[in-house]
This record gives C-alpha cells, structure tokens and sequence, in this order.
C-alpha cells in the first residue's frame, strides 16, 4: 500500500469515503470518525465521567484497534514490545487528548471540519502544525523517550482481546450508559460502525497513516508521502460535503468553537504530543493493536484525560446560535480548561527537554569514556 505516492493517495481517498460512510448513517457529519470525541464517549459509556451527552459506547474505537490487530497478525508485522517510558506516554497521552477537547476535535477531525468549510478549523490546523514543528526541534536535539523490548505474546493480545469483549457486551446488553440527547445520542448503527471502522483500522495499518506523522516528516525531511494519504481523505469528504449539502463556509460547524486562540492552543498540544509520543491519536490506537504495550498505555492515558475534562470541567464547551428560548453562546473553554491548556503546554516544554537532555547526557558520557 505504500509503494508509490499514487497508491498513497488512493488509500486515503478509500478512508476518505469510509469516513463519509459513518457520516451518512448516522455518526455527526463533521465528526465521522473522531478519535478524541469517540474515546471520550467511550469513557462516558463506561461511567468514568458523567456527562450525560457524550456517553455512548463508540464501536469505531473497537474496530479500528482490531482491524490492526487483524492484518497485522495476517501479514507477520505483529509484534508485542514494551517498556518505553510508559508513565511518561500516560501522561502525554493524557495531555494529547485535553488539547483535543479543548479544540473539539482530534486532528482527523480537524480534518474533517476542513473539509467542511469551517474556518475555525483551518485556523486551529495553525496551532497543530506549529506543535508538530515544536516537537520536531526537540527531536533534531535528540529526545528520546527510550528503546522498546520484545515482550511476552500476551501482553500484545490483551488490549484487542479486552476491546472485543466490550463490543459484544455492548452489542448484546444494556449495561453501557449512552446518551438520549448531544453528540452522544447522534450515531450510525452499530453493525456498520464497527466494520467501517475495522477496515479503516486495516487502512491505517498497513499505510502508516498518522496526522501528525503526515507534518513531522514534512518538517524534518522534506517528505510528503504520509500528506497523500490526508490529501486523499480530505478530498473526498469535501466532495462528499458538496455533494450532500453540507459544506458551509462559515465561523464555526456543528460541535464547535470559534474561540481563536484556545483552537490554536490545543491544537498545538496535540500536535506536539503526538511527536513526542511518535503518533497521533489514532496512530495510538493502530499501534496498540498490533502489539505496542507503549501505546496501549497511551490510550489509556487518553481515556482517563477525556474522563478528567469533563468531570473537572476542562473540555470546551460547544458555541450556539441565540434561540427564542436561549441567547447566543460563544463556547470555548472556560477558566479551568484555559488554565489545563497553559499547564499542558509547560509540561509538554518539560518532558521535552528532559528527553533532550538525558539523551545528550549519554552521547556526552559515551564520548567521554570513548577518549
């Protein structure tokens, strides 16, 4: 899938129309396949925050994890490694998906309000790619979060096993609370979310897709083949939103902010995260189905982050037009996800730099005996 740019584009333009698919039965049209939205209402479904509208047990997160499990079982690449500063990807896992709901959005689902004429968006990808350039830099002076290792089988087939057992609990009982009215309440029937999203996962696999990989590669080398691949997904749900009428240029969409700065500000968390961490969040999610124990506690980092900002009130909150029953609201993040994004950043500067220089510690050291 990877052996020219064309056969690039081609399998973005197949994701592309994947995504349009989950948009036209059913799922948000501007958040078809949205990461950070999807474990958020995962977590919610799970009871790990109590926000009533976003809860709802998103098969998407399910399939996309198999589906890299799958084919990377099928052609050899499965491979369970671990031990690469996994408290460290917690935390910046935890950090990757509060920018993300401080945005509104993962960067697929930047993508996705691009393609739909939200202006908005196309100012928050400003942020993203200045964290992915930000990351970069510290990559160039060498950070490292360290070498993996090859781990026990089982490790690799723990997260898939546990991601298939909850989506048959959740097609088959009603323990999972899910939500009567908001984003929640809003998606495609179960069946055909998980197998769209089990194919998308297999997509993902086997080309390497990552948002943030697609702009750290174009930073640092001048390489553009990942960018074919969002070339090609961009440009088919903009024909898809022509085509069915939803492509607007306006301030803001559906589930969205215009809050300038705060939309260039966690996007920028996410994208620096996501180069620090190797991998935006759905590369995360790709990466622990097909055997990273690193990535797995990433994820998990990202499901207990979305629990956090909305139990503690940092996720921004959706702007609305005035109603004859309510006045207009303006969205955003308030004061807690305003002082959340600031700290994230700080703390990004700090794994950053500690990274950097443990790793220059070492060439020094190696140096120094070496004479």
């Amino acid at each position: 899938m990877t052996v020219s740019r064309r056969n690039l584009l081609f399998w973005g333009a197949i994701s592309g129309l994947l995504a349009a698919v989950l948009a036209y039965f059913g799922n948000p049209k501007n958040m078809a396949i949205c990461i950070a939205c999807f474990v958020r209402d995962v977590a919610g479904s799970l009871r790990l925050h109590t926000a009533a509208p976003v809860q709802y047990f998103r098969p998407e997160i399910a399939g996309l994890i198999l589906g890299a499990f799958l084919i990377s079982v099928i052609t050899g690449e499965f491979r369970p490694t671990g031990g690469s500063s996994p408290a460290t990807r917690f935390v910046l896992g935890f950090i990757m998906v509060t920018g993300a709901l401080i945005f509104l959005g993962c960067p697929t689902r930047m993508v996705l309000r691009m393609a739909s004429g939200e202006i908005a968006a196309w100012i928050g990808l400003v942020g993203f790619i200045g964290g992915v350039s930000t990351g970069a830099f510290f990559l160039k002076k060498g950070f490292t979060l360290g070498r993996n290792h090859e781990t026990k089988a089982q490790s690799g087939y723990a997260l898939p096993i546990a991601m298939a057992v909850l989506t048959l609990m959740a097609a088959l009982t009603a323990w999972f609370t899910a939500s009567t009215t908001g984003p929640g309440s809003i998606h495609a029937p179960f069946i055909i979310s998980f197998v769209v999203a089990l194919l998308f996962g297999i997509i993902a696999q086997r080309t390497r897709m990552c948002f943030g990989g697609a702009v750290r590669d174009g930073v640092l080398i001048r390489n553009f083949d990942l960018a074919m691949l969002i070339g090609g997904f961009f440009t088919v749900m903009l024909i898809y939103n022509i085509a069915t009428g939803n492509f607007h240029i306006v301030a803001y969409g559906p589930i969205a902010h215009a809050q300038t700065l705060w939309n260039i500000s966690g996007l920028y968390v996410v994208g620096f995260a996501a180069v620090l961490l190797g991998g935006c969040p759905l590369r995360q999610l790709i990466l622990a189905g097909q055997g990273s124990s690193d990535s797995v506690v990433t994820v998990l980092g990202m499901l207990v982050g979305a629990a956090c900002a909305h139990n503690f009130s940092v996720a921004a909150s959706a702007a609305a037009p005035a109603t004859a029953e309510a006045a207009a609201k303006a969205g955003g993040p308030g004061q807690a996800g305003m002082t959340a994004t600031i700290v994230c950043i700080v703390l990004l500067f700090i794994i950053a730099y500690a990274g950097t220089r443990k790793k220059n510690s070492v060439k020094t050291e190696t140096a120094a005996n070496a004479a």
